[in-house]
C-alpha cells in the first residue's frame, strides 16, 4: 500500500502534464481541481491508514516495507550487492508523510482560490497544481525511501520542483533569476550529499558490508566506527574520523536543501514564486528534508561528535543571522521566509545536541504555523492586490478581520506565546540545549536560542502591527475593496490556526503530564524513539524547568513589549532608531551583504573564469580552434598542396603507382 502515496500525486501530475505539453489541451479548471486535490487527499487517507497500522504492529516490529523490484543489482558468488526500489514507513517517515500530505493537502485547497485569477494563454492554472503534484511525490520519495539512492531520487526531485515553481511566473527576470539561484545554490549541498553517500558506501564495501538500505547501514556501521583519515597538509594533517567526514558531507547536503549558512541565500529569493509554493516550501517539503535527513542518519551522527557540534552551532548562527535580518525587513513575505531560516536553525541546534525527537517536534508545530502566517499573508496580498511592502498596509484589522483573526494566532505560535504548539517545542529545544553537557560551548548556544526567541516574538508581532494596526496607509485605489478572501482561501487558514494552537498535545513534555496525571505525555517522542537514535538523558530538577520556562515565556514577553511600543504606542521610535544605529540598520536592511559578498568574491570571478579562460581559451580556443577547424583545415592542405598532384589522369602513371605498390608489398612479405 505504501507505494500508492507517491505514486497518486505522480499520477496525477502525468495526466496534466501530458494533456498540457504533448497533447496541447487544457483541462477544465473543475477537473484539474478534483485530480490534483482528491489524489493528494487519497495520499493522505492512505497514508492514515498505513500509520494506524503501523501502531498496531506486534511489539518488536518498528516499520512496515513494500519492495516494488531489484532495482541494481552487480556482483557474482558470494559478493553481491543489490539496491531495492522500496519503501518503508517507521514513526520518523510517518510522522513527515502526515505534515507531507495532510498540509500539502490544505495547501492545494488554498491555492485553488490563490491562483483563480490567473488566467494566462499558457494554462498556467493547470500547470501549476502539475508542478505542485509532482513537488509532493517527490518528497513523499525522499522521506519513504527505504535506502539512500531512493531518498537522494527524491532529494534531487524536490530540487527541481522547487526550481519549477519559484520560477513560474517566467515572464519577470527576476522570477527566473530565483529559480535559478534556488537550483544552483542546491547543487552545491547536493554535491556534499552525493560525496558523503560514496564515501559511506565505499568504506562499507571495502570492510565486506556493501549496503544503501538504512537499516543494513546502520547494521554495518561498526565495521567502519573506528577508520580515520588522513587530512592534507593546508588542513594541518593529521587524521579525522572516516564518520566524522561522512557526517560532515551529507552535512553540507542538509544545509543546502534547509537554508543554513553558507548556502541559505537561495531560500528568500525563493518568495518570487507564489504564495502556496512559500508555504508548501517552507512549511511541508522542501526545507524540512535536510533535518529529515539528519534524524534518518542518527545513528551516524551520534558516532560522529565533531559533526553534531558543527551541526549545532551552525544552526544556532542561523538562527540569530536570521531573526537578526528579519527585523528590517518590510516586504512580508521576507520577513517569514528569514523566520523560517531562523527556525531551521533551531531544529539543527536540537539535532546537533542529539534531540532528534524534538526536532521532529519543532518540525511538526513549525509545518502548522509556517504554512497559516505564509497562507494568511497570501490572503492579505490577494486583499491588497498583490502588495507586499509593510508599509503600505496598515489597519487593515476592521477590513481583513477573519484574515487578522488568524495570523494573531499563527504569530503567537511561531512567538512561543504559552500553552501554543511552538511554545512546547521550542521549550523542548531550549531545555535540550541547556542540558547538553556533551556539547562545547552548550550553555552560549542556549544563550543564543532564548535570545533568538526574543527576536523572534519582536519581529513577528512587528509584522502583525505594521499590516492590521496603526495609521492606514492603503492606496486609495485599493481601500475601497478590501475584503476578507474567498473560502477557498479561508477554510485552510482556520484548519492550521487550529492546529498552531492544539497542535503541541502530541508533544507535550513530560514536565507537564507530570503536573496532568498523564504517564506518557510526550507520545510524538515515544513514537519517535524506535526510528532514531536517542541521546543520553539528564535529569532535570522542577526548580531548574520552571526557570527555564520562565526565561522563555519572558523573553517572547519582552519582545511583544518592544514591538507594541515601537508601532503602537511610540510609531515614530522606528524611524528615529534606525537614524541612531545607521551603518548597523542598513547592514540589517541589506541582508549584511551576505549576497553581494557572494557576488564579488565567487560569482563574477567564476563568471569571468568560465568566460575568458573555459569558453575563449578552451571551448572556443583549444577545442574548436585546434582540433576541430585545426583537423579540417590539416586535411585541407594535405589534399590541396599533395594529393591532387597523385591524381594526374593519366592512366600510365597509376598503371606504375599499382606495381610499385604491389613490389613494396610482396618486398615487405619476402623480408
Amino acid at each position: 500500500m505504501l507505494r500508492w502515496i507517491p505514486l497518486l500525486p505522480l499520477m496525477s501530475c502525468i495526466v496534466s502534464g501530458v494533456m498540457l505539453s504533448l497533447l496541447r489541451r487544457s483541462l477544465s479548471r473543475n477537473l484539474v481541481i478534483g485530480l490534483c486535490c482528491l489524489s493528494v487527499l487519497a495520499s493522505f487517507v492512505l497514508t492514515l491508514v498505513c500509520f494506524f497500522k503501523l501502531i498496531g504492529l506486534e511489539e518488536g516490529q518498528t516499520l512496515l516495507l513494500d519492495p516494488l523490484y531489484t532495482w541494481l543489482g552487480v556482483g557474482v558468488g558470494s559478493v553481491v550487492f543489490s539496491a531495492d526500489l522500496a519503501f518503508q514507513l517507521d514513526g520518523l517517515s510517518a510522522v513527515m508523510c502526515l505534515v507531507v500530505t495532510g498540509v500539502g493537502f490544505l495547501i492545494h485547497i488554498y491555492s485553488v482560490g490563490y491562483m483563480d485569477t490567473d488566467h494566462r494563454d499558457d494554462g498556467g492554472f493547470q500547470r501549476f497544481f502539475c508542478y505542485l503534484n509532482l513537488f509532493l511525490c517527490a518528497m513523499l520519495i525522499l522521506v519513504l525511501a527505504d535506502n539512500v539512492l531512493l531518498m537522494f531520487m527524491g532529494w534531487e526531485g524536490v530540487g527541481l520542483c522547487s526550481y519549477l515553481l519559484i520560477g513560474f511566473w517566467y515572464g519577470d527576470n527576476y522570477n527566473a533569476y530565483a529559480g535559478s539561484k534556488a537550483f544552483i545554490v542546491n547543487r552545491i549541498g547536493d554535491f556534499g550529499f552525493l560525496v558523503g553517500f560514496l564515501l559511506l558506501f565505499w568504506s562499507l564495501a571495502d570492510a565486506g558490508v556493501p549496503a544503501v538500505a538504512f537499516r543494513d547501514i546502520e547494521a554495518g556501521l561498526g565495521q567502519i566506527a573506528e577508520q580515520t583519515l588522513m587530512l592534507p597538509a593546508f588542513l594541518g594533517g593529521g587524521e579525522i574520523g572516516l564518520l566524522t567526514v561522512i557526517g560532515l558531507c551529507f552535512l553540507l547536503g542538509a544545509f543546502g536543501k534547509s537554508a543554513q549558512i553558507p548556502l541559505y541565500v537561495w531560500l528568500p529569493d525563493a518568495m518570487a514564486g507564489p504564495t502556496p509554493v512559500s508555504a508548501l516550501i517552507h512549511a511541508a517539503t522542501m526545507v524540512t528534508a535536510g533535518v529529515y535527513m539528519v534524524c534518518r542518519l542518527s545513528f551516524i551522527y551520534e558516532a560522529a561528535p565533531i559533526a553534531l557540534a558543527v551541526l549545532a552551532w551552525t544552526g544556532g548562527l542561523t538562527a540569530l543571522l536570521a531573526a537578526a535580518i528579519a527585523l528590517t525587513q518590510t516586504d512580508i513575505k521576507k520577513v517569514l521566509a528569514y523566520s523560517t531560516v531562523s527556525q531551521l536553525g533551531y531544529m539543527f541546534m536540537a539535532a546537533g545536541c542529539g534531540a532528534y525527537t524534538y526536532a521532529m517536534f519543532h518540525v511538526v508545530t513549525h509545518a502548522f504555523f509556517k504554512a497559516l502566517l505564509f497562507m494568511s499573508a497570501g490572503a492579505v496580498i490577494v486583499a491588497m492586490h498583490h502588495e507586499q511592502d509593510m508599509r503600505n498596509m496598515g489597519g487593515l484589522r476592521t477590513k481583513l478581520p477573519r484574515t487578522h483573526g488568524v495570523m494573531v494566532v499563527g504569530v503567537a505560535a511561531i512567538a512561543g506565546f504559552p500553552m501554543l504548539s511552538g511554545f512546547f517545542s521550542k521549550d523542548q529545544i531550549l531545555t535540550s540545549l541547556y542540558l547538553a553537557h556533551g556539547l562545547p560551548g552548550h550553555y552560549f548556544l542556549y544563550g543564543i536560542a532564548l535570545f533568538t526567541a526574543g527576536l523572534t516574538a519582536f519581529y513577528m508581532c512587528r509584522l502583525l502591527f505594521m499590516t492590521f494596526y496603526g495609521e492606514k496607509r492603503v492606496a486609495d485605489e485599493v481601500r475601497g475593496h478590501l475584503r476578507d478572501p474567498s473560502s477557498w482561501i479561508m477554510w485552510p487558514l482556520y484548519v492550521l490556526a487550529a492546529l498552531s494552537i492544539f497542535g503541541g498535545i502530541f508533544g507535550v513534555p513530560q514536565f507537564w503530564g507530570d503536573m496532568l496525571g498523564i504517564e506518557h505525555s510526550d507520545s510524538l517522542a515515544n513514537f519517535l524513539s524506535a526510528a532514531v537514535v536517542s541521546a543520553e538523558h539528564h535529569e532535570i530538577t522542577r526548580a531548574t524547568e520552571w526557570r527555564l520556562i520562565g526565561a522563555a515565556v519572558g523573553m517572547s514577553a519582552l519582545g511583544l513589549f518592544l514591538a507594541y511600543t515601537f508601532y503602537i504606542s511610540k510609531p515614530a521610535l522606528p524611524a528615529q532608531l534606525s537614524t541612531a544605529l545607521g551603518a548597523l540598520y542598513r547592514a540589517s536592511l541589506n541582508k549584511f551583504y551576505v549576497d553581494e559578498i557572494y557576488d564579488a568574491v565567487i560569482v563574477r570571478p567564476l563568471v569571468a573564469f568560465s568566460d575568458k579562460v573555459l569558453f575563449r581559451g578552451v571551448d572556443a580556443g583549444l577545442i574548436d580552434g585546434v582540433l576541430v577547424n585545426g583537423t579540417a583545415n590539416t586535411v585541407r592542405a594535405l589534399a590541396a598542396g599533395g594529393l591532387k598532384y597523385l591524381h594526374s589522369g593519366f592512366a600510365q602513371f597509376y598503371f606504375l603507382t599499382m606495381v610499385v605498390g604491389a613490389l613494396a608489398i610482396l618486398a615487405y612479405l619476402l623480408g
